[in-house]
C-alpha cells in the first residue's frame, strides 16, 4: 500500500478568549459551523483524520496533486468560509463580542506531502508519521500575515511555485525545528476575500399586506435583554400565549433566514426572520408565516439604560378578508391574545436572567 500522500490543514483564528456563557457558546457555535463549511467545499476527494479544535486534518493518499489543482481546492474553501462569515454578520441577530467579532476570523491553509500511515480509531483514520508532525509544526511560524496558503518543498520538487493567478505572488521562508529546518513558500488570501461579490439582503415587503394590529408595552429592562426575551425562539414558548413549544430546524444562531417550527394548541406551523435591523436604540426584527405570509414586525426603542418599549405589529395578506377584519369580533380576540402575552413577557424578563 502507497504511504505517500497529500496533508491538507485548514486552521481558523481570530477568536480570543471569551468570559460570559453566552459568547463561550456562540463562539463554539460559529466555529461548529465554519468547520461544517470547509468540509461541505471538499472537491479533492480528501479524508478527514480528525478535527482538531479550530482545524481540521484533511489526507490523501496518492500522488501529489499538480498546484493549480491545489490552489482550487484553497480557493474553493477560503471564498466559502467569508462568504459564511459575510452573510452570518449580515444576517445575525445577536450584538455578542462572539457573534460581532466573528466576520474577522481567519483562515491559514497548510500542505505537505510525505510519508505517514494510519490506524482506525472509531470512525476516524488517525495518522502517523515524521509528516503528519511536519505539518502540524507549520502550524506555528513566523508569518505575520494571518491569511495565507503554505507550501512545503514537497510538493514543488524544490522549485519556486508557479504564479497561478495574476495576484499571487509567492515568499519564500523556513521554520526551524528540533529536528531541522523546513523550508516552504506561502501566498496571501486576502485578493480572495475582496473579491467576492457584494451579496444584497432581500427586503421585506409590506405592499401586498395590511397592518391589523399594532400593540405597544414599555418594560423595565435594557434594549439587549428585551431583544434577547423576544427574538430567542426558545423563549417563544414562555411568553406568548398560544405557543406550546418552538423547534429550531435550520441554525444554532439567531439570524436572518432561520426557520422553526412552532407548535401551538390548534397544530403547528413553520416561520423563517424575514427581517433584521440593529442600532444602538432601536432593534427591528420580523417573522413570517411561510404557508400564509402573516408577518409579525418587532420594534424595539431604547428609551433609557433600565427602560425599553416593544411595538408589536402584525400584517396579513391583504384580501376582503383582512380588510374586514378590523371590524370584526376576531381582531378583538387576537388583540387580547396579543396584550396577555406581553405581560406574559414581563414576568419573564422579571423571573430570568438573560
Amino acid at each position: 500500500m502507497d504511504n505517500r500522500g497529500l496533508l491538507f490543514i485548514p486552521d481558523i483564528s481570530g477568536f480570543t478568549r471569551f468570559v460570559s456563557e453566552t459568547e463561550i457558546e456562540h463562539s463554539r457555535y460559529i466555529i461548529q459551523e465554519l468547520l461544517e463549511v470547509l468540509i461541505k467545499s471538499n472537491r479533492l476527494g480528501l479524508q478527514i483524520s480528525e478535527i482538531e479544535g479550530d482545524a481540521i486534518l484533511f489526507y490523501k493518499f496518492g500522488e501529489a496533486p499538480a498546484l493549480p489543482e491545489l490552489y482550487k481546492q484553497v480557493e474553493d474553501m477560503f471564498c466559502a468560509f467569508h462568504r459564511c462569515l459575510i452573510a452570518y454578520d449580515r444576517r445575525k441577530y445577536c450584538q455578542c463580542a462572539a457573534c460581532t467579532a466573528a466576520v474577522e476570523l481567519t483562515l491559514k491553509v497548510i500542505t505537505h506531502y510525505g510519508e505517514f500511515t494510519g490506524y482506525q480509531v472509531q470512525q476516524f483514520n488517525k495518522l502517523i508519521g515524521k509528516d503528519v508532525i511536519v505539518a502540524h509544526q507549520l502550524l506555528k511560524n513566523d508569518i505575520s500575515q494571518h491569511e495565507y496558503w503554505l507550501v512545503t518543498n514537497n510538493l514543488v520538487a524544490g522549485k519556486e511555485p508557479e504564479d497561478i493567478t495574476q495576484w499571487m505572488h509567492w515568499e519564500i521562508s523556513n521554520k526551524e525545528t528540533e529536528t531541522g529546518v523546513i523550508p516552504y513558500h506561502y501566498t496571501l488570501l486576502s485578493e480572495l476575500k475582496e473579491r467576492l461579490p457584494a451579496e444584497p439582503l432581500e427586503p421585506v415587503v409590506f405592499t401586498d399586506k395590511v397592518k391589523i394590529l399594532s400593540l405597544s408595552k414599555e418594560y423595565n429592562t435594557d434594549i439587549i435583554t428585551l431583544f434577547h426575551a423576544t427574538g430567542d425562539f426558545s423563549f417563544r414558548s414562555s411568553w406568548q400565549e398560544g405557543i406550546v413549544k418552538v423547534e429550531d430546524i435550520d441554525h444554532h444562531l439567531p439570524r436572518i433566514g432561520m426557520r422553526c417550527r412552532v407548535y401551538t394548541e390548534k397544530g403547528d406551523r413553520y416561520v423563517y426572520s424575514s427581517s433584521y435591523y440593529y442600532q444602538p436604540d432601536k432593534i427591528r426584527f420580523s417573522e413570517t408565516d411561510e404557508k400564509n405570509g402573516d408577518t409579525t414586525y418587532f420594534t424595539l426603542e431604547k428609551i433609557n439604560d433600565t427602560t425599553s418599549r416593544l411595538t408589536l405589529d402584525l400584517y396579513r395578506k391583504r384580501n376582503f378578508i383582512t380588510q374586514l377584519l378590523s371590524v370584526l369580533a376576531g381582531r378583538n380576540k387576537l388583540k387580547g391574545s396579543y396584550e396577555r402575552s406581553m405581560v406574559n413577557l414581563a414576568t419573564l424578563l422579571k423571573n430570568k436572567s438573560f
